[in-house]
């Protein structure tokens, strides 16, 4: 019994970080497909653009219902609605809605605002339900039911959408008709407040600026992004309208529509600005929310992936982007194991199977670095600014992996917990909407402490190549934990 818990304890270690090491090449596989596409996709979407710009027929402009959905977003809530009626765009042929769920005095912002954009002429109401039923999915579907426009763009409270939005969008809608998403580039509004908003920036970038161009470009399943994305309204009543079954009814609906053929567009030239997290509560609220509706998506559509036309490289690639929350899981299971599994392997042939575990581990952890750094090449001028940071998006990146855990353990056995949506700061900042993470805070220090504790024997036994891995797991658990307290009072 005691050798049959010893492999077992081996073979997850093991297991673990052969799977942690596929996440990681894959970043390489997103590198090369966004290198390869990138000069001929801008030609392609500035012919798009140009095309449009010389029948200069804004007589015959579709009409477009633009929604925000708003819950207690006191901060920022006027902020975007003001600037969604700056959109230039015939006013007779752009309408707003305000989906507003809210329970404090947001309500009295929102309707103050709507009365003076309505002064000035602008198709614009608010719309309110007697229940929160599929919170944001369910606002989103109900506000559709009433939508005057052919197409719907999105945009949560934090964003503040460029006048030239709608422009840089409907023109992919009517060169193709079977386009059924356009999304733009999330850009940071506060990315040098603080360490950590910095940090984000250079995940948030990586992201949008090679992983969507990346999928969107090399013919993979692209995912909507909850915001700054404008849908054609066929294509969302043509899969059944938005579902509320999952904690990302972006990412499911994105995904139906693409299976019933619609196509997408990804356009990194178009940024929608937008507020970073300045929290870390909020931070991890965020997180956990994308990691366990990630976790659920997958489980819902697998078998539908699985029989989808789709070459069986779009299927493994649907696989990692689907999944990509489970590498969470995958670091703790490792931090986890790391002390038992040298133990283990002091009993046999450990100096090589270290070795080369010291070299997943090296190349799981510079893969996502390179897609990091080359979203910043791509993005910045001064990207050498930029990076500098990076090696705290690493600590902090390791650090959630408590909470994103839970996040899929929870998606994984099916329970169930309530949309919670990030806290916003907003130019106001006069209410707090505070999210506390109490328990993975307790959890996050002792295995930090943990990890410490097992660095200091691998050092003892002479194992040096694991050692920077188990800093970073330490520093990381540790920094979050603490950085989590400091917010928190």
């Amino acid at each position: 019994m005691e050798i049959f818990f010893e492999y077992l304890i081996l073979s997850i270690y093991f297991s673990s970080a052969l799977a942690l090491l596929l996440y990681g090449l894959n970043s390489y596989i997103m590198i090369f497909l966004f290198k390869k596409n990138a000069n001929r996709q801008k030609i392609v979407r500035q012919e798009v653009l140009h095309d449009f710009s010389k029948t200069n027929d804004m007589e015959n402009l579709p009409f477009v219902t633009t929604q925000i959905p708003v819950f207690n977003e006191y901060n920022v809530a006027q902020r975007v609605i003001q600037a969604a009626s700056m959109i230039k765009y015939p006013k007779d042929r752009h309408e707003i809605q305000v989906l507003d769920d809210s329970t404090d005095e947001t309500v009295i912002l929102i309707d103050e605002t709507i009365k003076m954009l309505k002064a000035q002429g602008h198709d614009i109401r608010v719309i309110r339900r007697n229940n929160r039923t599929g919170f944001k999915a369910g606002a989103l579907s109900h506000g559709l039911s009433l939508a005057k426009g052919e197409y719907i763009s999105i945009f949560d409270a934090d964003f503040i959408p460029p006048e030239y939005y709608l422009y840089q969008t409907i023109p992919f809608f009517l060169k193709d008709n079977s386009v059924g998403l356009v999304q733009a580039r999330w850009g940071h509004i506060n990315r040098d407040y603080s360490l950590l908003t910095k940090a984000q920036s250079i995940g948030i970038d990586g992201h949008f600026m090679v992983e969507q161009s990346a999928r969107n470009w090399g013919g993979l399943f692209m995912n909507f992004n909850g915001t700054a994305g404008i849908f054609r309204k066929k294509a969302i009543l043509d899969v059944g309208g938005w579902n509320w079954d999952t904690l990302t009814e972006d990412l499911d609906l994105s995904y139906r529509i693409q299976f019933a053929g619609w196509k997408t567009v990804y356009n990194p030239d178009l940024v929608v600005p937008a507020e970073i997290p300045e929290d870390m509560s909020a931070f991890k609220s965020q997180q956990f929310r994308w990691a366990k509706g990630s976790i659920q998506t997958a489980k819902k559509l697998f078998w539908d992936i699985i029989k989808s036309q789709s070459s069986f490289f779009r299927k493994v690639q649907a696989f990692f982007h689907l999944t990509h929350y489970m590498v969470h899981l995958l670091m703790v299971i490792l931090a986890i194991l790391a002390l038992p599994s040298m133990y283990l392997l002091d009993k046999g042939p450990g100096p090589m199977l270290f070795t080369i575990l010291a070299v997943v581990f090296f190349l799981a952890v510079s893969a996502p670095s390179a897609l990091y750094i080359t979203s910043q090449k791509a993005v910045y001028n001064d990207w050498i600014k930029q990076v500098i940071h990076l090696p705290f998006l690493v600590i902090i990146g390791t650090g959630i992996a408590v909470s994103n855990s839970r996040a899929v353990l929870e998606a994984i056995l099916g329970i169930e917990s309530p949309f919670i949506r990030t806290p916003k700061k907003g130019d106001m900042g006069k209410k707090s909407y505070a999210v506390k993470h109490l328990w993975s805070i307790s959890f996050e220090i002792v295995l930090g402490i943990y990890c410490m504790i097992s660095l200091f024997f691998y050092l003892s036994s002479g194992k040096y190549l694991i050692g920077p891995f188990l800093f970073i797991y330490a520093s990381g658990f540790l920094c979050s934990g603490f950085i989590s307290i400091a917010h928190n009072r």
